[in-house]
């Protein structure tokens, strides 16, 4: 069977994050959501998006294909009813299309004339940008249990101090040579290739996947995930790091989420409690204002490529978007449209060109190649995020 993965109604209410990629690379837990479908159906997959991202993410589509609203992320329960629907067969959560099997071409479909069937009602699903750090403690317990099922950890180092072992899982190559790692709330999963250097400790659920660092003396507050190739240091209190991103020193993140290749300065500290106690009011991109989260804690959403410097503040409730760069004394805005430069004292356009080099020496040092596709979704992003800049 072939397998399409479809960004579904939530994709806006998921900028900026979806900006830069298709709702299925959101990492979610300790996998990417593509990453937890692919592994449960044992195939590969491929994506409906949007336009501009097609070249670097295209879709295969054969004469029959099953098609998964990649909000939703897979369960026993759900796989087993996705790979048994029949053609002309239509699962649903309430009104929304959760997955379906066709043979007709994607522009002939009614779903009047399919049969209706009901999604589990244990699914989780993504349908804002803070339920990514909402919900990433039962991500990450999920991913654990099939990561980890039949397979053997690494040994905890005998200076490690661990509590509930049998949910540690270390892979090959992680290296702890003196930390606390406390899994009584939750699994912890060191990925293949980490370390946790001297002094840190660390709560579950957490993760910490391929090439990540954790600098001496982290406080690791979960659920909280740091994705691949990425510095963390400070204090992190349920948190979600993408992966290739940096946050390596003193500060304070709680209740955030940070895309790719994103850098945080030195005792950078986010607010995630308002001092009344408040509700949090969060920018969205879909009715262009603030929206009630219903949420009491709620910090930092931060896209791909931004960065902050030292001795940033940010407010409860900040959505920073795409390749943005923010410093300065006092708090910027609670929303900093992509392609901002500055911070307090007011913003100017951040040209892509400017933005763009800094992209490419930031990736090198990774050893990842900055290419044309990378530019020219970047170059979309700062055409469509230009009437937030302007006002």
């Amino acid at each position: 069977m072939n397998y399409i993965l479809f960004d579904g109604p939530f994709r806006n209410a998921l900028l900026p994050f979806t900006y830069t990629r298709p709702v299925a690379d959101i990492r979610f837990g300790i996998l990417t959501i593509r990453e937890k479908w692919e592994l449960f159906l044992g195939s590969t997959t491929t994506t409906i998006t949007e336009d501009y991202l097609v070249s670097k993410f295209p879709m295969v589509e054969l004469e029959e294909n099953t098609l998964i609203n990649a909000s939703y992320t897979p369960n026993e329960v759900l796989v087993e009813m996705i790979q048994n629907l029949k053609p002309k067969q239509v699962i649903y959560d309430g009104e929304v299309v959760v997955a379906f099997r066709a043979t007709e071409t994607q522009s002939k479909i009614d779903f009047d004339t399919f049969e209706t069937l009901h999604c589990p009602t244990s699914t989780l699903s993504l349908k804002n940008s803070w339920s990514i750090f909402q919900h990433n403690g039962t991500a990450i317990a999920a991913d654990f249990q099939w990561i980890t099922k039949n397979r053997t950890s690494q040994p905890i180092p005998e200076k490690v101090v661990a509590f509930n072992e049998a949910q540690i899982f270390i892979e090959e190559g992680a290296q702890l040579p003196l930390c606390v790692l406390n899994a009584t709330n939750g699994p912890i999963y060191i990925g293949k290739d980490t370390e946790i250097m001297e002094g840190s400790m660390v709560r579950g659920p957490f993760a910490l996947c391929e090439n990540s660092v954790l600098k001496m003396g982290t406080k690791i507050y979960g659920p909280t995930t740091i994705g691949p190739h990425s510095k963390v240091g400070g204090e992190v209190n349920n948190a979600v790091f993408f992966g290739y991103s940096n946050k390596a020193h003193d500060g304070f993140l709680g209740n955030s989420v940070i895309g790719e290749w994103c850098n945080l300065g030195a005792d950078t500290n986010t607010s995630n409690l308002k001092n009344n106690y408040a509700e949090v009011r969060l920018w969205n991109y879909e009715s262009e204002n603030f929206a009630k989260t219903g949420l009491q804690f709620c910090g930092l959403m931060m896209g791909d490529h931004s960065k902050c410097g030292i001795n940033t503040m940010f407010n409860t409730g900040t959505v920073v978007g795409v390749s943005a760069n923010v410093f300065g004394s006092g708090f910027p805005r609670n929303f900093v449209p992509s392609f901002s430069w500055g911070g307090h004292s007011g913003f100017s356009t951040y040209l892509t060109k400017k933005a763009f080099e800094v992209a490419t020496v930031v990736m090198n040092r990774r050893g990842v190649a900055f290419t044309e596709l990378d530019a020219a979704i970047l170059s979309e992003v700062f055409e469509q995020s230009k009437a937030y800049r302007t006002a």
